[in-house]
């Protein structure tokens, strides 16, 4: 079934249910970044693979709304589908909400799925619909009845995630959670977020590809807790642990049926965000709603220090991989016939040389030449580019070990570079040192902080349109909240513990992509009368390519980073390597000579 007949099919059952339009999300019902195939509905009925976007079909239009990161990829997806694009992080361009209140007259009615979608989204609907007098149903599942080859639902195991990573006992930080719930005067707390749920309970699964997570809930009660989880998914020995430290396993099925039953003597807590609408609307009319965000999600976003020492560990044996692979691919591109899906697979075999790897972070993005650009980019066997001994190669890829996540991007000159892309090289690594060097008061969120990766890159009139970093679970999700580094507003303080990526890029469509992106832990630099002053610690261990440089464009100031950051590379590394990889990084992280009288940057 084509695209086309899909979408002409949908409008079929809109027209049963009497409705005038249908959204379709990316998520699951646990509200997932990244979701399992069983889930991938939006992807179906619009042949669009990127991770984030929503599709909106009416009875005549359709329409798909995805960010900066998958405009390129978005734009040749939905060829021939009949379905537009909308570049949502585009200034003027309107949400999927607003477009809808342009196209549906009032007494009109919007279909969703309540279970895709969070309490606080379909709060927003309902307030913006209401205005014009269109009605949002949330109980129509359409899709279910026509993806008739749909893949089933995960069937993973539960497997523990020993403290010795982790760094502190389930029993603790539940306790630590329940002192929270009483001072907000709950009895009850609803988690369904995954990774909430893996981090408190020291659990890990593979119910999600890449995220080591589960598909479950839990009710923390101020006794007891509750994992709704199917029996088949959770092994014995992992049953009797979780039991031992008070926590019972019931089917997924009991969940709603118990919130039914809460009462006025019922105070349950949940994340309107991260909750979905379904579940909200099965809990007791008389029960009080405390809407707040998860206690967890702050709490698993600074890491203790076994997590930090641990992490430490795990970015070496990363390290490790990346220069091999590095080594390995600089070494053989004259020598041997190396794609963009053949490189991806050769580093991944290099990590899992690495001690306590599981498996990827996220899918990797080999991407040479134009395929750059676009900035999630997966080879496949039709777009697969063979390597060549000219332009830049970007890779970004990360691991997930037992003793932490990875993520990082390199952009490697396989040949000669024409200035453009040394100086687009150049201005990417100037805003990532600024970032990097940054002295900062407790308090101050992401989105102070992005303008220093992005300065250097809007002084020639450029922009990348994405956020410059995201926070880096441990053993769990890639990208994990709440804090960001983004022009998108936000109230989030970076505070010491928590874990960021830095990744700003340039991304000239049809031609090259280039990001450089390390992880960073956020640490005290000093107090004083003034306050607490933050500052990064760089986490990732891996050669920047310095063949890409402009010298002219960098200051001493950031030749000295640079320099510093690779005698860190290079003392950290060198131990585990041998003669001839020791040889080649010390050649990759050779110290750079200013130019005569340089002083500052003349660009």
């Amino acid at each position: 079934m084509d695209i086309k007949t899909r979408v002409e099919n949908l409008r079929k059952e809109m027209k049963k249910q009497k409705l005038d339009a249908y959204i379709i999300p990316s998520a699951d019902d646990h509200l997932s970044e990244y979701v399992s195939d069983h889930y991938k509905s939006r992807e179906w009925i619009s042949g669009f693979t990127g991770s984030a976007g929503t599709v909106v079909i009416t009875t005549n239009q359709a329409g798909l709304w995805t960010d900066g990161r998958y405009y390129i990829q978005a734009n040749q997806q939905l060829k021939n589908t009949g379905i537009e694009l909308f570049r949502a992080a585009d200034q003027g361009v309107p949400s999927y909400s607003e477009w809808l209140k342009k196209q549906i007259q009032s007494g009109g009615s919007i279909g969703i799925d309540g279970s895709l979608f969070s309490v606080a989204t379909v709060s927003d609907l309902q307030k913006s619909f209401g205005e014009k007098g269109i009605g949002l149903n949330t109980e129509h599942d359409l899709i279910s009845a026509l993806w008739f080859d749909r893949p089933a639902k995960p069937k993973g195991k539960a497997f523990i995630h020993k403290v010795e990573f982790a760094g502190k006992s389930r029993t603790l930080k539940i306790d630590d959670l329940r002192k929270e719930m009483k001072k907000s005067g709950a009895n009850r707390h609803l988690l369904t977020s995954l990774d909430d749920i893996a981090w408190l309970l020291n659990i890990r699964g593979s119910d999600v590809p890449n995220n080591p997570v589960i598909n479950c809930s839990l009710i923390v009660n101020l006794k007891e807790c509750v994992l709704y989880l199917e029996e088949e998914k959770i092994p014995q020995e992992v049953r009797a642990e979780l039991e031992s430290d008070g926590i019972a396993i019931q089917q997924p099925d009991a969940l709603e049926d118990f919130l039914t039953a809460l009462s006025d003597s019922d105070g349950i807590m949940l994340d309107p965000e991260m909750t979905n609408y379904r579940l909200y609307n099965a809990i007791g009319k008389n029960c009080r709603k405390i809407l707040a965000p998860n206690i967890t999600m702050k709490k698993k976003a600074i890491k203790n220090s076994a997590e930090i020492r641990n992490l430490k560990k795990c970015q070496v044996n990363d390290g490790i991989a990346m220069v091999r692979f590095i080594k390995w691919l600089k070494s053989n591109l004259e020598r041997e016939k190396i794609t963009e899906m053949s490189a991806a697979a050769q580093l991944e075999d290099f990590r899992k040389r690495g001690a306590l790897f599981k498996q990827p972070s996220f899918d990797t993005i080999a991407a040479f030449k134009d395929h750059g650009a676009m900035m999630h980019y997966k080879a496949t066997e039709d777009s697969n580019y063979v390597l060549e001994k000219k332009g830049l190669f970007l890779i970004d890829s990360g691991g997930q070990y037992l003793n932490g996540t990875t993520d990082i991007t390199r952009t490697l000159v396989l040949g000669k570079l024409t200035e453009r892309q040394r100086r687009d090289f150049t201005l990417v690594l100037k805003g990532h040192i600024a970032l990097a060097s940054a002295r900062f008061l407790e308090g101050t969120n992401g989105h102070s902080l992005d303008i220093l990766a992005r300065g250097p890159i809007w002084k020639q009139g450029l922009d990348y349109k994405c956020g410059t970093g995201h926070g880096v679970g441990f053993f769990l999700n890639v990208h994990e909240g709440p804090q960001r580094i983004s022009r998108i507003p936000n109230t989030v303080s970076i505070e010491a513990g928590m874990v960021l990526t830095n990744e700003p890029g340039i991304y000239q469509e049809g031609e090259y992509g280039i990001r450089t992106e390390n992880m960073m832990l956020v640490k005290l630099d000093r107090q004083n009368e003034y306050g607490r002053f933050l500052k990064f610690e760089m986490l990732t261990l891996c050669p920047i390519d310095i063949e890409g440089i402009s010298m002219e464009l960098l200051t001493v100031d950031e030749i000295r980073w640079l320099d510093e950051y690779h005698e860190r590379v290079y003392r950290s590394l060198s131990p585990h390597l041998d003669v001839d990889e020791k040889k080649w990084l010390k050649e990759a992280t050779r110290r750079l000579k200013p130019l005569p009288g340089k002083r500052r940057a003349a660009y």
